[in-house]
């Protein structure tokens, strides 16, 4: 949210520099993000002073130039080469002078110099007003008042307005500070705090007065749960035309395009008060009446974008007697709305349902000054307020006349909230004691009424602009905020206690496994829950979907079900800006209904794709492939100390090729070859290659896990290999299990580390060159014991696998 300083100042008369302010408000909650400065004319018109024309002669060389002699308050006149037809001796003109920047309309700078134009020296430039950026015209120079001294700055001359513009990161529960008017009121409170005590300037409606009531438009609100205050005014007898440079530059100072006066007041107060307007062509309001309501579903409706929406059932709408004519708080339709013709308007100034206003925003994907005030609540009573103000404003800038009573329905008056706060409360929640006399200056400051004190605390009202102080913490909240939380105590001693903790907790284990996949070139990624429905529909689960109430966007409408669309979306996002090379793991969350109820797994997953390395003269470049995920796999099991996983073929959508890791029947992960189906769905082009890890299998196996500690073996192990033939068909998982079935005592380990297919082979054969690793823990092995032992498993082999000694 941008908040013009100027603007600031017209509420609180501060002379503290915009740093200063920038830190006290950040202080207070109001996180100032950044100052950027504003000036009504790029370049302020710095070297831009009033010239006087003395002479103005032809130019020797060129029969459409002029040659000019022009004072501009120093000792000699300056010669400047002039253009404009309309230039005469004895004018006084804008002269900009030799080192000035001006700006093209498309923000382009440019610097005058000197220079010599068709043989004769310039020494200046005699401006156009679209020139200095003051307007479009370029028919000839300016001609100032003759009563202007030469030399004068331009910059005086046209009041050019600089100003500093604070971005304040404002949270969803400040309402209160979403205006001007807002952040003044904070800014007040703080100051008081700092013994310093500043006068809030509220605007005066005291002027405000019925000329006539020659234009009653009658109002009926038929859902007061969703309008529960609705008030409205006619004005007629204005001219709509361009506004006064005041009001354009308080605008354009905090990013908004001016587009005429009845508009432009309505943004306005909309950002001096807080309060939503809206303003309604009167003569487009048929039957003369307007009526606050919902249509059924399905009611078309074009608005001010010219886009045609359909609307919701829930949707509420502000009508005359015959059509809608306005999304109510949200955005205004393109037949109602006022154009340069409008000589009335009705002016609208309502306090809408909070929850059905973003309801209706979200629906139709729009967000606008006004959605954003009325979805986080507004102050049901600032809207007379607001509109007299406005109303006040537009009479005096386009002219108009009052010609109705205010028309103010407010069935059922606010409750004002009622807060006990104890004093207890306050310095446990703070843990400082803050004196009695200082929590109750700053209550004075947030104008929070204090009722009654006893010894245990305070009874209070809240202020109805505080929509968000409900309870009694929220009110300490307050008093901490403003008190300052850099001035609460804190000790030099930290005490602590130490608790016992597993070596199994998710978090330690994460950590482990986490350092280990970095220590192997893995980045960590962390990825938004929320995913597309399109997207999810590809699984084909659309009965387990945990769909959002309220969704942001389309894009963000369920919770995932599995862990690769977020990953999908990351690895193209890189791919797209030329990081090709990726292996990425993420800590995370699926969600999944079941029944009646809602489910959340914990997962691990990794993504690899492109190359193993970057490029290197060292190192051949070489493409990940699915053994190079697999041993990625093996170690994290390896690593948390989970033996006795095996593994076999896992067939699924998300897949070409996949396997599953099983431990006693449950099945820990999946991790394969993602299918090109899938990736198509992302735009990747390049294999990907996945591992899901279901984590909360993992842990729980780890806490059943019984770790023993051996002594290292004294005697040495023995290595054996095999070049064995064997048909395309049989796995190494087969050669795996059948060495390990044949001899269980003796052999430790078994490795396969080369497999040839080609030339000098039989058709459909392939050779396996697979060591063995042998030991006996009590004495050296014979070689009678293992030649016995290698001849067991070859004749297993020949047997079983058709297995031949290459």
């Amino acid at each position: 949210m941008k908040i013009s300083y100027n603007w600031l100042k017209q509420f609180l008369q501060i002379d503290w520099d915009s740093q200063k302010t920038g830190e006290l408000l950040t202080d207070l909650g109001l996180e100032v993000e950044g100052i950027s400065s504003f000036e009504s004319v790029r370049g302020g018109l710095q070297g831009v002073v009033v010239g006087h024309v003395l002479t103005c002669d032809k130019h020797p060389n060129a029969d459409r130039l002029k040659l000019t002699t022009v004072d501009v308050g120093e000792e000699t006149p300056l010669q400047i080469v002039c253009g404009a037809p309309n230039v005469e001796a004895g004018q006084k003109v804008p002269v900009a002078t030799i080192g000035t920047t001006l700006y093209t309309k498309d923000g382009e700078a440019w610097q005058i110099k000197k220079g010599k134009i068709r043989g004769e020296v310039s020494q200046g430039m005699i401006c156009a007003e679209d020139e200095l950026g003051l307007g479009e015209g370029h028919d000839g120079i300016m001609v100032l008042s003759e009563t202007l001294e030469p030399g004068t700055p331009c910059s005086k001359v046209f009041e050019i307005e600089n100003d500093e513009v604070f971005e304040i990161g404002l949270t969803p529960n400040r309402a209160d500070a979403m205006s001007h008017f807002g952040v003044a009121r904070d800014l007040k409170a703080g100051l008081e705090q700092k013994e310093i005590q500043k006068e809030l300037v509220t605007p005066s409606t005291s002027n405000f007065s019925i000329e006539n009531r020659s234009l009653k438009i009658d109002v009926e609100v038929k859902d007061s749960q969703l309008a529960p205050r609705y008030c409205g005014i006619t004005i007629s007898n204005l001219i709509v035309q361009e506004s006064p440079d005041w009001l354009k530059n308080r605008l354009k100072a905090i990013g908004l395009s001016p587009i005429n006066n009845i508009v432009d007041i309505t943004n306005y107060v909309l950002h001096e008060l807080g309060q939503p307007l809206h303003a309604f062509d009167a003569a487009k309001i048929k039957g003369g009446k307007i009526e606050v309501k919902t249509l059924p579903a399905g009611t078309k409706f074009k608005t001010l974008d010219e886009v045609d929406r359909e609307l919701h059932e829930d949707d509420l709408m502000i009508c005359d007697a015959e059509k809608p004519m306005c999304i109510a708080g949200v955005f205004g339709g393109i037949y109602s709305g006022v154009t340069e013709h409008t000589t009335s308007i009705f002016l609208e100034s309502a306090y809408f349902d909070a929850v059905s206003i973003r309801k209706t925003a979200k629906r139709h994907g729009l967000n606008t000054d006004a959605s954003f005030r009325f979805e986080r609540g507004v102050d049901i009573n600032m809207t007379e307020y607001a509109l007299k103000r406005a109303a006040l404003l537009i009479c005096e800038i386009a002219g108009g006349d009052i010609t109705s009573e205010i028309v103010d329905l407010y069935p059922k008056k606010a409750d004002e909230r009622q807060v006990f706060l104890t004093f207890d409360k306050i310095n446990s929640l703070i843990g400082q004691e803050i004196p009695r006399d200082t929590i109750k200056s700053i209550l004075a400051s947030l104008e929070i009424k204090v009722n009654n004190i006893t010894e245990s605390g305070l009874g209070l009202t809240i202020p109805s602009y505080r929509v968000d102080v409900e309870r009694e913490v929220d009110v300490i909240e307050e008093i901490l905020r403003v008190f300052g939380y850099n001035n609460i105590d804190y000790k030099d001693k930290l005490t602590a206690s130490i608790a016992e903790s597993s070596r199994f907790e998710n978090h330690r284990v994460q950590d482990l496994v986490g350092n280990m996949l970095a220590a192997q070139g893995y980045y960590e990624i962390m990825t938004n829950s929320l995913v597309a429905q399109e997207t999810q529909s590809i699984l084909k689960d659309e009965a387990h979907l945990v769909n959002m109430l309220n969704p942001l966007s389309s894009d963000l409408s369920v919770m995932r079900t599995s862990m690769l669309f977020s990953g999908l979306q990351t690895i193209s996002y890189n791919i797209n800006r030329q990081k090709t090379d990726l292996k990425l793991f993420e800590f995370g969350k699926t969600y999944h209904k079941k029944g009646d109820k809602n489910q959340e797994n914990q997962h691990l997953s990794m993504f690899i794709s492109g190359n193993r390395t970057e490029n290197s003269w060292a190192i051949p470049t070489q493409k990940t492939d699915f053994f190079f995920l697999k041993g990625s796999v093996e170690n994290i099991f390896d690593r948390i100390g989970l033996t006795d996983v095996t593994v076999e073929p896992y067939n699924d959508v998300i897949f070409s090729e996949g396997l599953r890791c099983i431990k006693n029947g449950k099945q820990l992960g999946t991790y394969g070859l993602v299918s090109k189906a899938m990736l198509k769905e992302f735009d990747v082009k390049q294999d990907v290659f996945y591992a899901d890890f279901d984590w909360d299998a993992v842990l729980n196996y780890l806490n059943t896990q019984n770790i023993v500690f051996k002594e290292i073996p004294k005697f040495p192990e023995v290595n054996r290999d095999f070049a064995l033939l064997l048909d395309e068909g049989v796995s190494f998982q087969q050669v795996y299990d059948l060495a390990w079935s044949t001899e269980k005592s003796l052999l430790k380990k078994v490795n396969l580390f080369d497999v040839y297919t080609g030339k000098n082979l039989p058709e459909g054969k392939k050779s396996y060159a697979v060591s063995f690793t042998l030991l006996d823990e009590k004495k050296t092995l014979t070689d009678k014991q293992i030649d016995k032992i290698m001849a067991k498993l070859l004749a297993r082999y020949q047997k079983e696998l058709g297995a031949e000694l290459r």
